[in-house]
């Protein structure tokens, strides 16, 4: 399910003393089974793009196509409830958003508010929490009962049990550990990829954008200021610093690299696991090249 945004703008309390225009103009085209990250400083606009991706927010000029769904300024939206329930946020802290007496009812809440019969919905939250990596007789416990890191995989869960096509991920790991950053992160990427995903990752993260995504969007004082692969983006070092923001540790490292030998590499290494390959790989041709 594609989402297009052309030339949306946004002004929270349009009309009043207190109008704040929030986005100028954007345009950004999201395809289907992309992984798309929007990065940017707080103020930048992310996540007021982000509460148009499933009509939380519906623009004050321009259109947002979403699938077949096109939501136009001025023109008061229909059946909102299909579009949202294929495009499933999971929102900063997510875990504070849990309320019901067990595991099991809060993952089987959203699918059935969206007319899913209870049965099939309590079959997904079975699922999800294999899937999730937590253990079966958690679906009996208060959500209120799990570790920080259990909590948060359960509200993921309730977004999962709506069977979405398009996973939008605001701050994901905001608050956690390195570790469960990374867990969560990856566990983000296996469902990418194995339930055929579009993934939207909103994020401050340079690290993920260049790690995960396979597209990437800089948001800029309202605007869409850039649009590209990974590749792309990061490879633009000033244009990044005007923007005031800071290159993936991978890519740092790597011009450091660089600057030292003398030497460029012929392509950006968007982790720090390929850069070190690549860098074991150059010392091994230089070896060779003396003996």
């Amino acid at each position: 399910m594609d989402i297009t945004l052309r030339q949306v703008s946004y002004a929270y309390a349009a009309g009043t003393p207190f109008e704040k225009r929030a986005l100028h103009e954007v345009d950004l085209t999201i395809p289907t089974g992309s992984y798309q990250a929007i990065i940017g400083h707080t103020g930048s606009g992310k996540s007021t793009v982000l509460q148009h991706l499933n009509a939380i927010l519906k623009p004050t000029a321009g259109t947002v196509t979403i699938g077949e769904k096109v939501l136009e300024a001025g023109v008061k939206p229909k059946e909102l409830k299909s579009v949202r329930s294929r495009v499933g946020i999971v929102f900063q802290f997510p875990e504070h958003q849990l309320f019901e007496e067990t595991v099991e009812k809060d993952i089987m809440f959203g699918p059935m508010n969206f007319g899913v019969p209870e049965e099939e919905a309590r079959r997904r939250a079975h699922e999800l929490v294999g899937l999730l990596g937590l253990p079966e007789g958690t679906l009996q416990k208060s959500p209120f009962d799990l570790s920080g890191g259990q909590m948060r995989r359960v509200a993921i869960a309730g977004v999962l049990a709506m069977d979405p096509d398009v996973l939008v991920l605001d701050e994901p790991t905001a608050g956690l550990d390195p570790r469960g950053r990374k867990e969560i992160m990856n566990l983000f990427a296996r469902l990418h990829e194995e339930k055929n995903l579009t993934t939207i990752l909103v994020t401050h993260s340079m690290e993920d954008a260049a790690r995960y995504a396979d597209r990437v969007a800089i948001m800029h004082s309202g605007r869409c200021v850039v649009e590209g692969t990974p590749q792309e983006v990061f490879a633009q070092d000033e244009l990044l610093r005007d923007f005031r923001l800071e290159l993936p540790q991978s890519v740092k490292l790597q011009r450091e690299f660089e600057t030292i030998t003398g030497q460029a590499f012929p392509v950006l290494y968007l982790t720090e696991e390929t850069l070190a390959e690549a860098i074991a790989s150059h010392f091994e041709q230089e070896s060779e090249g003396t003996r």
